[in-house]
C-alpha cells in the first residue's frame, strides 16, 4: 500500500522512492529473454599467399557468429571500400555467418618497408566480443636461375656407395627437387637402391651397371622449373681372374718341355674402364717326359756242353738296354738249342733215317700242296673284289675323292690365276682333283656311319703308308722321279697335315690381288673416300684438313693372310686391315674411318680390340671398346655390321675380338660356286665360309669369276659361336643314276680354331660329283652347312652346265659401283649453313639440358660423352659421325624429328630435306 502526503512533495517523493525499493523485493526472481550471443570463431582463415609476376592475391576468411568482419594489413585497417563481404544466416545454427576477402597487389608489397613480410589478419565481432585469425603473409614468388651446387659425374667401381649433391637456386616458395635418370623421374619407393636426402642429395646404396647414366637434379616452384648440369655417372667393373684350368700335358714326348695352364680375365670381364686383371693368363713350369727305351738283345752266349740228349743251349738277356718306360720288348728266343751228335749219340742216327723216310714219301705230294695253297689266295682276292664293290654301291651317297680333304687322290698341283689365262683355269681348277696318283699299302676309309668320330690315335687316323704319288707340275707334266715313297708327311709341305677323311683340308685362294684401293685429292672443305662394295669409308670432315692445304688421301683394303695380325687362341679377327693416309698428316678435326665386322650382338657377349700396326710391322693395342678416356688416341662407336674409327691419327687398322661367353657369335657368309660350264666328267662344287664382310664377298666373286665359276645359290648367313664345335659340310640328294659323289666320308669337317681366327680370309672346301654319262646337262643336290651342335643352313643347288648366264645376283661385282671420291659439300647430307646453325645452339650448354649432350642421347651416341666434351664443337664431331654412319642415304627427316624431340626448331631444314 502506497502512502501519498499531498502537502509535502518532497517527503511524498521519498517515500514512493521507498516504496519502490520495497516493491523490489517481490518481483519473481527471472523472467524470459533471449540467450547471449558467442564469441565469433573462424571458419576458414586466410592462407598464406605468393604473388607470381603481377598476378595480385586474393585473401578470404569466413566466421560466426559476426556482426562485422574486416582485414587489418600490417597493423592498418583495410578500408571499406576494399573489402568484398558477403552475410547469410546458417541454416542449422540460426546464427549469422559472415565472408570477407580482399586483393594484395605487387604493388601494395613492394611498397612495405621493414624487417617483417606484409602480412594480413581478420578480425570478427560479435555482442560478445571480437576474435582475431592467424597472420597470413604475402610475398613475391620467385626462383633463381643458378643451381647454389650442382651434382657432378662420377666413375665408380661396382657396389660402390655413389652420392650426387644438389643445392637448388634460391627462390619463394622454396624450391621443390627431384631427380632424373635418363630423362626419367627416379621414384625412391620403386627403386630402393635410391635415397634422396632431406637436403635433396641422391645417394646410390650400391652401384649396379644398370646405374650407368645421366642424372639432373630438378628444381621447381610456381614460378618456374630449372634443371642442373647433366652428371654422367659411369659404374666400372674391375676384371677378374677365371679359375685356372688343369694343367696340359707337356708338351715334348720325349725329354724336357713344359705344360701349361690357363685363365681368363672374365670373373667378371673389365667393363666402362674398369682396370684388367693384374697378372698373367698363361702359367708355364718345365716337365720332363721319360723317353721309351726299347729293349735290345746282348750277344748270345756260348754254346753250352753237350747233354745227354744230344742237345746244346745259348742263352741271350734283352738288357742291351732292357725296355723301360714303355719301350717294346725284344723280339725273339731267349734260348737257342742244337744237336750235336759228333757220331757218338744214337739219336741223331735215329732222326736223320727218319728224316729221309718222311721226305721221301712227300715228295710227290708237294705240286698238289702248292695247286691248294694258289687256289685259296686267288678266292680271297675275288672275296675282296666283290665286297669293295658291293660296298661301293650301297654307300654311293658318302663317296668321295679327297680333293681338299686328304691325300688320297694324288698331288698337290700349284695353281697361278692370272686373267690371261682365265680359260686354262677351267681345266685346272683349284681343288687339286686332277692330280694321278698311285697306292701301296691300304687305304683307310671311314665306313663307320655315327655323326662324329673321335680324333684317335688309331691306326684309321694314321698317314697312309708307302702312298706312291705323281705330282703334276705347273706346266701339266708328271715328274715320275718324284716318288716320295713311304714317308709321305715328311715330304710334303710342311704346313699340309694328313688328316681323316671327314675332315677339310684347307686351302686360301690365291687372291686377285692384294688390295683393293681408293684414293683422291682433299681440301680443307673435306668430303668421302670410298672403296666400292667393301663397306671401307673414310669421311673428312670440313675443316679437317688445315686451310690452305691439300692433301693426297687414300684407303686401301688387305687381302694378304701374312698382314692379318696374330691373335691368341681365345681371339678372332672381326674386320679387314684396312690402311688409311697419308701417315703424319696433320688433321685438325677427327677423321672417320668406317669399317665392316662379323661380330654378332657386340653390346653383351664381346671385348672387343682396335688393334694398330706400326712402322716397323709390329701390331700394337689401341684402345678396348667401351674403355676409352681423356688418353685413348681413339673412339669407336660400334654398329651391328660396321664400326667407326674417330682418329685424328691416320694408319692401318683392325678389330680384333674375344668372346665374354658361350654365346658370342661371329657371322658367317657362306657362298656355294661351280663352273659355267664343265668339260670333263668330274664337276667341282666350292663352299667357302667367309667373315660376313663386304670385302671378303667381294674378293671371292672377283676370284671366281676369274676362274670361270658362278654362284649356284644365294649367299647365306650363319652365326658360328664360339663353342669350340666344328663347322661340318655334306652333300645330300644327289641322283645316283646320273651322278656319283666321291666323297669317302658322310661329311667333311673345318676345324673350329680355323674358322673362329680368322686369319685366313677365303676358307673352302670342294665337293666332286662325277658324271656317269657325258651326256648328262643337269646337276642338282642338296648341300648342308652347319656347326655341331648350333646353327646351320642348306642349299638347294640346281644348274644347267651348258648355261653359261649366271642367274644369281652379283650387285658387289657391279661396274657402275665405282665411285670412289666424293669432295666438298656436295660430299655431305647435312647442308653446311644448318650444320653452322646447329652447332652454334648447341655446342652452349644448356639450363634446360637440350644441347650437344641430349642430341647424342637422342641419337644413341651417348656411350662415351667425354670424348666429344673435349672437342672445340662436339656438336660437329656428333654430327659428322651420324653421316658416317647413314653413308650415302642419311635420311634428313628422321634429324629433323630428333631435333623437334628436343625442341629445337630451324624454319629451312624442312626445305632442305625435301631437296635432298
Amino acid at each position: 500500500m502506497f502512502l501519498l502526503v499531498p502537502n509535502l512533495q518532497g517527503e511524498d517523493k521519498s517515500l514512493r522512492d521507498d516504496d519502490d525499493f520495497l516493491s523490489l523485493s517481490e518481483l519473481p526472481e527471472t523472467f524470459p529473454s533471449d540467450p547471449p550471443e558467442p564469441l565469433p570463431h573462424f571458419l576458414f582463415e586466410p592462407d598464406e599467399g605468393y604473388i607470381v609476376k603481377n598476378k595480385p592475391v586474393n585473401l578470404y576468411c569466413k566466421a560466426t557468429p559476426a556482426t562485422q568482419i574486416y582485414f587489418k594489413c600490417n597493423s592498418e585497417w583495410v578500408h571499406q571500400k576494399d573489402h568484398t563481404v558477403e552475410e547469410r544466416l546458417d541454416e542449422n545454427s540460426g546464427l549469422v555467418v559472415r565472408e570477407a576477402s580482399i586483393e594484395i597487389t605487387r604493388q601494395q608489397v613492394e611498397e612495405l618497408f621493414g624487417p617483417e613480410d606484409y602480412w594480413c589478419q581478420c578480425v570478427a565481432w560479435s555482442s560478445a566480443g571480437t576474435t582475431k585469425s592467424r597472420k597470413a603473409h604475402v610475398r613475391i614468388a620467385y626462383l633463381k636461375k643458378s643451381f647454389e651446387q650442382e651434382p657432378l659425374g662420377k666413375e665408380v667401381s661396382l657396389e660402390q656407395e655413389v652420392l650426387l649433391q644438389c643445392r637448388p637456386p634460391e627462390g619463394i616458395p622454396a624450391a621443390e627437387v627431384e631427380w632424373l635418370k635418363n630423362e626419367e623421374i627416379i621414384d625412391p619407393a620403386e627403386d630402393r637402391n635410391f635415397y634422396i636426402t632431406i637436403d635433396h642429395n641422391l645417394i646410390i646404396k650400391q652401384a649396379r651397371l644398370s646405374d650407368t647414366a645421366n642424372y639432373t637434379c630438378v628444381a621447381k616452384n610456381i614460378v618456374a622449373k630449372r634443371r642442373s648440369t647433366t652428371a654422367t655417372v659411369i659404374v666400372y667393373v674391375n676384371g677378374g681372374w677365371s679359375t685356372w684350368t688343369e694343367w696340359s700335358a707337356c708338351n715334348s714326348r720325349c725329354g724336357r718341355g713344359f705344360q701349361k695352364r690357363t685363365r681368363s680375365c672374365t670373373n667378371p670381364a673389365p667393363l666402362n674402364g674398369g682396370l684388367p686383371c693384374d697378372g698373367q693368363a698363361i702359367h708355364k713350369l718345365p716337365c720332363t717326359t721319360l723317353c721309351t727305351v726299347d729293349g735290345v738283345w746282348t750277344d748270345w752266349s756260348k754254346w753250352s756242353a753237350c747233354g745227354t740228349e744230344c742237345t746244346q743251349w745259348r742263352r741271350r738277356e734283352c738288357n742291351n738296354p732292357a725296355p723301360k718306360n714303355g719301350g717294346k720288348d725284344c723280339d725273339g728266343l731267349v734260348l737257342q738249342s742244337q744237336n750235336c751228335t759228333d757220331g757218338l749219340c744214337m739219336q741223331s742216327k735215329l732222326d736223320d733215317i727218319l728224316h729221309f723216310m718222311y721226305s721221301q714219301q712227300n715228295t710227290d705230294d708237294v705240286a698238289l700242296y702248292v695247286g691248294i695253297v694258289i687256289a685259296v689266295i686267288m678266292c680271297l682276292f675275288i672275296s675282296v673284289i666283290v665286297a669293295l664293290f658291293v660296298y661301293r654301291k650301297t654307300h654311293s651317297d658318302f663317296d668321295s675323292d679327297i680333293i681338299d680333304t686328304s691325300a688320297l687322290n694324288g698331288g698337290f698341283q700349284s695353281v697361278n690365276i692370272k686373267t690371261a689365262r682365265s680359260a686354262d683355269l677351267l681345266t685346272a681348277p683349284p681343288d687339286l682333283t686332277n692330280a694321278a696318283a698311285m697306292y701301296r699299302g691300304p687305304v683307310y676309309a671311314l665306313h663307320d656311319v655315327s655323326d662324329k668320330v673321335p680324333m684317335t690315335n688309331s691306326p684309321l687316323l694314321d698317314p697312309l703308308p708307302n702312298l706312291k704319288i705323281k705330282v703334276y707340275n705347273s706346266s701339266g707334266l708328271v715328274t715320275p722321279q718324284d716318288d716320295l715313297g713311304g714317308d709321305f708327311t715328311s715330304k710334303i709341305s710342311p704346313k699340309v697335315k694328313i688328316l681323316p677323311p671327314f675332315y677339310c683340308l684347307l686351302f686360301s685362294m690365291v687372291t686377285v690381288g692384294c688390295c683393293s684401293h681408293s684414293h683422291g685429292s682433299f681440301n680443307s672443305q673435306g668430303g668421302h673416300l670410298i672403296v666400292p662394295n667393301s663397306g671401307v669409308s673414310l669421311l673428312v670432315p670440313a675443316g679437317a684438313v688445315p686451310q690452305g692445304r691439300v692433301y693426297e688421301m687414300f684407303v686401301t683394303v688387305h687381302r694378304k693372310d701374312s698382314l692379318r695380325p696374330p691373335v691368341e687362341d681365345i681371339q678372332t679377327v672381326l674386320s679387314p686391315v684396312v690402311s688409311c693416309g697419308p701417315a703424319g698428316a696433320l688433321l685438325t678435326r677427327p677423321a672417320i674411318l668406317t669399317i665392316h665386322h662379323c661380330a654378332d650382338d657386340v653390346q653383351e657377349d664381346w671385348l672387343i680390340q682396335l688393334k694398330s700396326q706400326l712402322a716397323i710391322g709390329e701390331w700394337e693395342d689401341v684402345v678396348v671398346v667401351g674403355e676409352e678416356n681423356f688418353t685413348t688416341p681413339c673412339y669407336v662407336q660400334m654398329d651391328s655390321e660396321a664400326c667407326h674409327i674417330l682418329t685424328e691419327t691416320l694408319g692401318t687398322y683392325c678389330l680384333v675380338g674375344q668372346s665374354i661367353g658361350k654365346a658370342a657369335a661371329k657371322r658367317l657368309k657362306l657362298a656355294v660356286f661351280g663352273p659355267i660350264s664343265c668339260t670333263t666328267l668330274d664337276y667341282h662344287i666350292r663352299v667357302y665360309c667367309l667373315d660376313d664382310t663386304q670385302d671378303a664377298l667381294k674378293e671371292v666373286l672377283q676370284m671366281e669369276t676369274q676362274m670361270g665359276g658362278k654362284l649356284l645359290d644365294e649367299p647365306k648367313t650363319l652365326n658360328f659361336k664360339d663353342s669350340t664345335n666344328n663347322l661340318r659340310l655334306s652333300i645330300h640328294d644327289v641322283p645316283h643314276t646320273l651322278w656319283k659323289s666321291k666323297l669317302l666320308a658322310k661329311y667333311q669337317e673345318i676345324p673350329f680354331y680355323q674358322v673362329w681366327s680368322g686369319s685366313q680370309r677365303s676358307l673352302h672346301c670342294t665337293f666332286t660329283l662325277e658324271r656317269l654319262s657325258p651326256a648328262t646337262a643337269e646337276v642338282s643336290c642338296k648341300l648342308c652347312v652347319r656347326q655341331v651342335e648350333g646353327e646351320g643352313q642348306i642349299f638347294q643347288l640346281s644348274n644347267t652346265l651348258e648355261e653359261e648366264v649366271q642367274c644369281i645376283d652379283t650387285s658387289l661385282m657391279d661396274p657402275t659401283s665405282n665411285i670412289t671420291t666424293l669432295v666438298g659439300p656436295n660430299a655431305f647430307r647435312i647442308p653446311l649453313s644448318i650444320r653452322q646453325k646447329l652447332c652454334g645452339s648447341l655446342d652452349a650448354p644448356q639450363t634446360r639440358g637440350n644441347d650437344w649432350r641430349m642430341l647424342a642421347h637422342k641419337l644413341h651416341l651417348d656411350r662415351y660423352l667425354n670424348y666429344f666434351a673435349t672437342k672445340s664443337s662436339p656438336t660437329g664431331v656428333i654430327l659428322d659421325l651420324w653421316e658416317a654412319q647413314h653413308f650415302p642415304d642419311g635420311d634428313l627427316n628422321e634429324l629433323a624429328a630428333v631435333l623437334e624431340e628436343m625442341g629445337r626448331h630451324y624454319s629451312n631444314f624442312g626445305t632442305v630435306t625435301t631437296e635432298h
